[in-house]
């Protein structure tokens, strides 16, 4: 039952970015969720974690999800319910998520290239 409501939790998260809005995405995250961004600085992000669901919030809008020629799915990310992004078939994000009840208490989101070849479509 716990993995369902995992991926039930991610599956809310993934529509509130799907529309962008920002009130679904606000009520989905725990007030005190975690994001912590790779980059490899090879993509611009923030350096270390972004902490508050305000500031989650802001961060995830930066994501292309919801943006014209972007898909965004939900996937087997690490073994548990993620999202991924791809624009025409290369990925350009990778997301993990941790979840306790209803709520996004933690992100892991991959923007690195080098790391994202795998995640590509053929």
């Amino acid at each position: 039952m716990r993995a369902n409501r995992h991926e039930q939790v991610v599956r809310r998260f993934a529509e509130a970015c799907r529309r962008r809005d920002v009130t679904a995405l606000t009520a989905v995250l725990d007030v005190d969720a975690v994001a912590t961004c790779d980059g490899g600085g090879m993509v611009p992000g923030p350096n270390g974690t972004v902490r508050g669901a305000n500031e989650v919030v802001r961060l995830v809008m930066a994501l292309p999800a919801g943006r014209a020629g972007v898909e965004l799915t939900v996937e087997s990310v690490n073994g548990r319910a993620g999202l991924a992004l791809h624009r025409a078939s290369r990925a350009v994000a990778v997301v993990g998520a941790e979840t306790a009840g209803s709520k996004v208490t933690a992100l892991w989101i991959v923007l690195n290239p080098a790391k994202l070849g795998g995640w590509h479509r053929r």
